[in-house]
Formats: structure tokens, C-alpha cells, sequence
């Protein structure tokens, strides 16, 4: 079954369900071949796959590449691209076109943007021109300039009634589901249970409809400090480690290529 963005809609309240990043045909391969319903290009990538520091840097042309790569590996999934920084930022008109390439040229089914009420036009206008959206908000981090880092947000009354406020507007706008990222649980809950779409944690506890991770993070990767949120069901870095050392040993020592892989 081909998942569509009014098919994961239509899990609110039914069941939840997990959201993956993947960045490559690979990594979109295995994900949808779990049967995961979401893969998230995520402009995460900048981190996990080129070596930024934050994805502020990500270009569209990067997003572009990585979203083409991961729809070669997608047959059932619903394929989700990250809208990188100042690609929709500047006018609804940028949104709208550099949206449409990821629909026409990276053969996304679904973008995803950063926002709350400031992106409600830009939502209304990719929804009317036949782009579902995939809402973000809480710890945005195209915004972490502003924001002065990675942090919780939503932890006083006022800043969860903002945070409220963003995901009714993202809502009345048209997204099909929103990301909470970062934000206290029993605020992540009450969101949730406000609104008729689903939303999608990361960070957010566990009264969220869905939750998300980075594909790098739950298969312990990257051998560096992961967020509190990450839980690793695996720690594939040492096993990388070893591996690669064994090969560098057996090589300086003629033991590989043995009889066996030699023709």
C-alpha cells in the first residue's frame, strides 16, 4: 500500500505510528522495507551527511540531490522533503516554486516547512496548489540564531499558549500533520489532543500521535553525543570500528584477498 499524506491522516486516533529519516536509496530502502510508513528527508543531512554543524548551510540543490536518492529506494512510503533555510522564507512565491521542484524533480510526495501562524499563508498557498504540508514547530532549528541554541521550548505559560496557537493556525491552514519538536510531554499531549491532525514527536513525549528519529541516531552511528529524546536500538559504531580495523589488518598483513575471493 502506497501511503499518501490523507492515509496518515486518517491514523489520528486509529493507531500510532513511526516516522524515519533516510538520506540516500539505501537507507530509504531499509526504512520502507520495515514497513515504516514516513521517510523524512530531513535537512538533518547537513549534520549526519555532509559534515555541517548545523542545517542552516543545506542547500536546495543539496536537498534536491539527497530527496532524488532516497525516492529510487521508496516504493510504499510516504516521502517527505525537508524544505532547507531561506528556500521559503523570503516570499510565498519562493515557497511555492522551490516546493513544486521537490514534487517534480525529487518526486516527493510531501514537504515539510518550519513555522507556526508566520507560515499559515505559505501553508494555504501549497495546499491550494496541490502540495500536501508537513507542519514543524517548537525547537525549530533553521531558527536556532534566534532561539540561542538547541532548547526545550514551550516550558512557561506563555510559550505554551503561543506554541498552541501555531499548531491551531498550522491546522486551520491545511497541513495534513505537524512535528512537535522539543517541548515539554504534557504539553506535546495537549497539542495533540486539540487537534484533529496528527502529530509527529521528537522530543515531545509520548502522548504524540507518531514520532520521528534520525535514522543515524537510533542505529547509534555516529559515535557522538546523541539528544536525551534519541533511543539507540543499536550501537553500530563500534561494529564499524572493529570491521574496518579487521580489514585494515588483514590487508597489511596479505591475509586478504584469502583463496576464497580470488578468481
Amino acid at each position: 500500500m502506497k501511503w499518501t499524506a490523507s492515509k496518515l491522516k486518517a491514523l489520528k486516533g486509529e493507531r500510532k505510528f513511526p516516522v524515519l529519516t533516510a538520506y540516500d536509496a539505501l537507507t530509504a530502502s531499509l526504512v520502507d522495507g520495515a514497513d515504516i510508513p514516513v521517510v523524512l528527508v530531513g535537512d538533518s543531512l547537513g549534520m549526519t551527511v555532509l559534515g555541517y554543524e548545523t542545517t542552516l548551510p543545506v542547500s536546495m540543490e543539496e536537498m534536491l540531490h539527497h530527496t532524488t536518492a532516497a525516492s529510487r529506494g521508496v516504493e510504499n512510503a510516504l516521502l517527505i522533503a525537508d524544505m532547507p533555510f531561506m528556500s521559503y522564507q523570503p516570499s510565498v512565491e519562493m515557497g511555492l516554486e522551490n516546493a513544486g521542484r521537490f514534487i517534480k524533480e525529487a518526486h516527493a510526495d510531501a514537504v515539510k516547512i518550519e513555522g507556526g501562524a508566520v507560515r499559515t499563508e505559505l501553508i494555504e498557498a501549497l495546499v491550494a496548489n496541490g502540495v500536501p504540508v508537513l507542519g514543524h514547530i517548537g525547537l525549530t532549528p533553521q531558527s536556532i540564531k534566534e532561539m540561542g541554541g538547541y532548547k526545550v521550548q514551550g516550558k512557561t505559560s506563555e510559550q505554551a499558549r503561543q506554541l498552541m496557537d501555531d499548531a491551531m493556525a498550522v491546522e486551520q491552514a491545511g497541513a495534513f500533520a505537524i512535528v512537535l519538536e522539543c517541548v515539554p510531554a504534557e504539553l506535546g499531549e495537549t497539542i495533540s489532543s486539540a487537534l484533529a491532525i496528527p502529530t509527529i514527536g521528537i522530543g515531545a513525549g509520548a502522548g504524540c500521535d507518531g514520532q520521528v528519529l534520525v535514522f543515524t541516531d537510533l542505529l547509534g552511528m555516529s559515535g557522538k553525543p546523541v539528544p536525551k529524546f534519541v533511543k539507540k536500538y543499536a550501537d553500530l559504531n563500534p561494529l564499524i570500528a572493529e570491521a574496518l580495523s579487521a580489514y585494515k589488518s588483514e590487508v597489511e598483513s596479505g591475509a586478504f584477498p584469502a583463496d576464497e575471493q580470488t578468481y
